[in-house]
């Protein structure tokens, strides 16, 4: 049993913690050490089958930092690997986001690590002012982001990292939390991993670390996102033959209104219609390996496209008017054909929230034009 120790009441107001990127706080002379895994690079990425023109894509970036318009030339972060000694680990859940898991991490310097959903944030200093208890230990590799039992963010932010850390023999000391999801068990398992094998953190104890290792990726850094389907067996596999349309009509947003108007139009071209939340995790993994075509309104379930061969094609109902490129991104990088069907929104709430209708003429076209 690791010792449980106070926080020091150095703690300051969020205003007073200076923020630093990683390479920031090793440019500015932080102790540790740091390597890159891969350098910054520029993907040259296919249009939407469906888009003519780069022009006609969304370039309003949001808060995701990028644009439908930047993907075709979209910059992919550094992997980085980084030790820092002497950090605290802190975070806090938002209730009034469902819940969500926000992290942050503090070096020994008193400088705040700003790291992609790995961010300083005013809550941050309220718990550290709370003197809540921490647990000391001398090593640890941390990859738990924002929002990590998020289906998409596990299987595109957190998985990838697990594997580079496996390949490089440095899975000894990662410590993964201790309420975990059945699905992101199950994407352990899938991928040659034991959860239970893993070293694990309190929800109610923050962290005290002699010497914490830090892996930088970005999301949709094609090199990582190919080793989840690599793990998998999913690219070794030939194309699949089914058609797969993911419904969301059980959800509580971004439900497809016109659903059942739309559903002749793509049982007709040989769609099966699923909901997610009916399968276990490994289920909807074997179901990928088999999917030639996959089609679904804008939501996390897209996500599983990783487990799909390799040019399978994936067409996302999707609001321009609310941008959000993750999925083409994402298709882009595993070497998937991706089609953008225009969608309505509906709905008098936050974007993310609104109900989503597409005209059947603009899905009939991209029925038409897939490959037989």
């Amino acid at each position: 049993m690791m010792p449980a120790i106070r926080l020091p009441g150095w703690a300051r107001r969020s205003r007073e913690v200076r923020r630093l990127t990683v390479p920031q706080y090793f440019a500015q002379g932080g102790p540790g050490s740091y390597s890159t895994i891969h350098p910054e690079a520029v993907a040259h990425n296919p249009l939407p089958c469906n888009v003519s023109s780069r022009d006609a894509l969304p370039a309003e970036r949001g808060w995701w930092g990028y644009s439908f318009h930047d993907v075709p030339e979209r910059t992919s972060g550094e992997t980085f690997l980084a030790t820092v000694p002497c950090c605290r680990v802190v975070w806090y859940r938002d209730e009034t986001q469902g819940g969500d898991f926000f992290p942050a991490v503090l070096a020994g310097t008193g400088d705040a690590l700003d790291m992609r959903e790995l961010r300083f944030r005013p809550r941050h200093a309220a718990a550290l002012r709370s003197g809540a208890e921490t647990v000391r230990l001398s090593q640890a590799t941390w990859i738990v982001e924002r929002v990590y039992h998020n289906h998409s963010h596990w299987l595109t932010a957190h998985l990838p990292k697990l594997l580079l850390l496996r390949a490089m023999e440095r899975l000894d000391s990662v410590l993964l939390p201790r309420e975990r999801t059945p699905a992101i068990d199950g994407s352990l398992r899938l991928l040659g991993f034991d959860p239970e094998a893993f070293r694990t953190f309190a929800p109610d104890r923050f962290l005290q670390v002699d010497e914490l290792t830090l892996i930088g990726t970005d999301r949709f850094r094609p090199e990582l996102l190919r080793l989840v389907g690599e793990a998998s067996g999913a690219s070794a596999v030939p194309r699949g033959t089914r058609r797969v349309f993911i419904s969301r009509s059980r959800a509580a947003r971004r439900r497809l209104l016109n659903e059942e108007a739309l559903w002749p139009l793509l049982r007709d071209a040989g769609f099966e219609r699923v909901h997610l939340e009916d399968l276990p995790f490994e289920q909807q993994a074997a179901l990928m390996r088999e999917t030639a075509v996959l089609c679904a309104p804008h939501g996390a379930g897209l996500t599983n496209m990783l487990f799909a061969p390799r040019e399978a094609d994936i067409i996302e109902f999707a609001d321009p008017g609310f941008p959000n490129p993750n999925f083409y991104a994402l298709a882009s990088a595993l070497g998937h054909r991706y089609w953008l069907v225009a969608a309505a929104s509906h709905g008098d709430c936050h974007p993310l929230e609104k109900d989503l209708s597409c005209a059947p003429a603009a899905v009939a076209d991209v029925l038409r034009r897939l490959p037989a």
